[in-house]
């Protein structure tokens, strides 16, 4: 009898430990014996009777999620997994999204707003943390109940990201106290739909995929010399065969605004608008001696101007965000030796507008930051690429376009402190580990995860070095690019698989910039593990 009930004893201590794995509470004080989901079963009354043996539980181990957690209070206790009946309450209607979501994902009962508490429950939280970051959360899980609550609803959403992760990835949310938030206010990727055609559907998947991720950022670049990809009311006649209808459109970007991402549209000029031209070669930019410049249009014709400015007011109402990139970038009629002689029409127009000294970059200028003014008008925030700005100009660019720096191989090409030193705002988007380019074309080499993860974090603009750390808040963030300069290198679930790593990897320095604690094997595992 003794020795069955020793073996009894350790059965139960054993499967405690075992549950322990993913034990933690908000609360070290707790009990550590306590069970918060009894299961009904009873001894049989009688003096013969003894106390059922309590289990003992480890401290709780750190969650593994992608990104990693900014910090956790381990604590004693069985943690939480879904079960049949569980419910999601909210405490606020504006979580409703949030809450179906989750409840969906983890096969839960949605309950909506509900101030009575049951066991099981997942209840998300609107608190009243004013000044705080508005993608923070805490997530407490405790007596066999999840508590997640931020002040808005997005750290709400990243909390429930949280959540999914560490069921998908043990079955077991631990028992503890999750406070979380990101370094970084822009994550990004960026897909280029101009050069290749994207399925509606593999966008939505990838919006999912960044979406649990805790991205907040998907730049759509949809106009270039090779295709305008989304369909056009005002000019139908520039829009490629193959392309996404305005319905596609929205509901990739109602889909994104429930994962509190932003969609970042991209028409880029004066350059790369060899698509618009294609159907107005009246527009086409031409040297001296006539010959056609390509993807350039001739930013001296009033024509010009208002084609492209019909485009941004176009589709300021179809993408709702408050970001608009305006390009900027590789202008032809900048990459000549003399370009008042090569092109004598933007010398002209330059200084009938600018003065006598007036130059062709002063025109190029004045170009986008009426862009920027055009964009501006919808309350978007203007950005451009870093070689679509120009030292010893008269002209400067707009105090408020960001600098999206992705290169240091332009003419007179400039180092990041120039801009930060200015107080221009950056996102690093840093073609040395960021640039995933189909074909691997002139220098390009496709990124690796394990590169970005040991080598890249948001203050390396350029190349491997890091700016100084006293630029930090001027760094808003990183956006990993996929450009599609040789289309057919790859199929688009070849992309979907190659930029699988890099993103987690890019996202893991963009919510926190320091040294990982997981060796790249162990976040490789990881990654494979949670999906």
């Amino acid at each position: 009898m003794l020795i069955v009930a020793v073996a009894a004893a350790v059965a139960v201590v054993a499967a405690g430990l075992g549950l322990g794995i993913w034990a933690a509470s908000g609360d070290d004080s707790e009990a550590a014996g306590s069970l918060p989901r009894p299961q009904g079963s009873a001894t049989a009354p009688g003096p013969s009777a003894s106390p059922s043996p309590t289990r003992s539980y480890p401290l709780s181990g750190t969650p593994r999620t992608i990104p990693a957690v900014s910090a956790h209070t381990p604590a004693r206790g069985p943690g939480w997994k879904p079960e049949r009946g569980d419910r999601v309450v909210v405490n606020d209607a504006e979580l409703a999204d949030e809450g179906r979501l989750i409840a969906g994902e983890l096969g839960l009962t949605y309950a909506g707003e509900r101030g009575d508490v049951r066991d099981g429950d997942v209840r998300l939280a609107l608190s009243d943390d004013e000044g705080a970051n508005p993608e923070s959360y805490t997530m407490t899980v405790r007596g066999g109940r999840v508590n997640i609550s931020g002040p808005a609803d997005a750290g709400v959403f990243y909390g429930t990201r949280t959540l999914k992760q560490e069921v998908h990835g043990g079955g077991t949310a631990p028992e503890g106290v999750v406070r979380d938030e990101p370094a970084k206010p822009r994550r990004g990727f960026m897909l280029d739909i101009a050069r290749k055609h994207f399925t509606a559907d593999w966008i939505e998947d990838r919006v999912r995929e960044l979406g649990d991720l805790k991205y907040n950022e998907l730049g759509l670049h949809f106009s270039d010399d090779q295709g305008f990809r989304i369909e056009s009311d005002t000019h139908p006649e520039i829009v490629s065969r193959q392309h996404l209808t305005k319905a596609q459109v929205k509901k990739i970007v109602d889909l994104a605004t429930s994962r509190h991402i932003t969609v970042v549209p991209e028409i880029d000029s004066p350059g790369h608008l060899g698509a618009v031209i294609a159907a107005h070669p009246e527009l086409q930019l031409r040297n001296a001696s006539g010959v056609p410049t390509r993807g350039a249009i001739d930013i001296s014709k009033d024509e010009s101007a208002e084609i492209v400015d019909d485009l941004l007011d176009e589709y300021a109402g179809v993408f709702p965000g408050g970001q608009w990139h305006l390009g900027g970038d590789e202008y032809q009629a900048l990459v000549v030796s003399d370009p008042e002689a090569s092109y004598p029409q933007l010398a002209t127009a330059a200084r009938a507008r600018y003065g006598s000294g007036a130059t062709v970059a002063d025109l190029t200028t004045g170009w986008l930051n009426d862009r920027a003014a055009t964009v501006r008008a919808h309350d978007r925030t203007p950005r451009a690429w870093n070689d679509g700005f120009f030292r010893n100009t008269s002209v400067r660019p707009d105090g408020d376009l960001e600098v999206a720096y992705w290169t240091g191989k332009e003419i007179g090409a400039r180092q990041p402190a120039e801009y930060l030193s200015a107080g221009r705002k950056v996102v690093n988007y840093n073609d040395e580990f960021l640039y995933y380019v189909l074909g691997q074309p002139q220098t390009f080499v496709y990124p690796t995860g394990e590169r970005i993860y040991e080598q890249w974090t948001p203050r390396v603009l350029r190349g491997t070095t890091a700016v100084p750390a006293q630029y930090d808040d001027q760094i808003l963030g990183g956006s990993f690019a996929v450009w599609c300069d040789l289309a057919g290198s790859q199929t688009q679930e070849q992309v979907a698989a190659g930029i699988r790593l890099p993103l987690r990897a890019t996202i893991q320095k963009l919510w926190d910039a320091g040294q990982p604690e997981l060796s790249w094997p162990q976040f490789r595992e990881l990654a494979g593990r949670l999906g």
